[in-house]
């Protein structure tokens, strides 16, 4: 399993926890017990079946699982009290809350390769299915570091039909072609999104209607 999730890359056959390419420390329960919550997304997995396969014939107590599930969040960055990743479901247990893609070629092959995509300045930023959260926090799906731009923005949601884009309560606002967003507003290819001083362009791919490939005049030889 090779899956993405924001700046984040879990791998399960290489048994490493990339951000952006480089990898990240977390002991082996900590990884293991990461694989399973993003396996069974966005399902709740309980505390019990958590120990028993985590702790696979030993009694540990919910102290041992609060201990690797705070070691996640500090590699991940997630904040217990404002999680994006990390849901915890009191007295039940805890499930994977963020938007994974899978990447392996079993993943491509089922059409859950990134289809949509940001560009701002000279970043290129892919959107998984589901939510992506952008704002000036490192733990959203996409990270803009800029003047104006909320810690929490605004929120494109990819769908099998439709792509959305939704203001969460930002400071500045969020505007679609100079029209501000009062509500869920389609997003087409190419348009253009403002955040705060972020200036943005949402691009999609089409199978359908494919982007047409240009051609080059080439000088003729004498």
């Amino acid at each position: 399993m090779r899956v993405a999730f924001g700046a984040f890359i879990l791998d399960s056959e290489t048994r490493e926890l990339l951000e952006h390419g480089c990898r990240l420390h977390v002991s082996p329960k900590a990884f293991d017990l990461l694989k399973l919550l993003i396996e069974r997304s966005p399902s709740v997995v309980s505390k019990t079946e958590l120990q028993d396969r985590i702790w696979a014939g030993a009694f540990v107590g919910d102290a041992n699982l609060s201990v690797v599930i705070a070691e996640i969040r500090q590699a991940l960055r997630d904040d217990a009290r404002n999680s994006t990743l990390i849901r915890t479901v009191h007295r039940v247990g805890y499930a994977f809350s963020g938007a994974a893609t899978d990447l392996s070629a079993k993943g491509a092959q089922a059409g859950t390769f990134h289809r949509c995509w940001l560009v701002w300045r000279d970043k290129t930023f892919t959107l998984g299915n589901g939510e992506n959260v952008i704002g000036r926090d490192p733990r959203c799906s996409v990270w803009l570091d800029a003047s104006g731009v909320s810690r929490r923005h605004a929120a494109i949601a990819i769908e099998p039909d439709e792509v959305t884009i939704a203001d969460l309560d930002s400071s500045n606002g969020t505007f679609v072609g100079g029209q501000k967003v009062t509500r869920p507003c389609r997003l087409s290819d190419g348009e253009a999104i403002e955040l705060g001083s972020a200036s943005l362009t949402f691009r999609m791919w089409s199978d359908e209607r494919p982007p047409k490939t240009e051609r080059l005049a080439r000088p003729k030889k004498a």
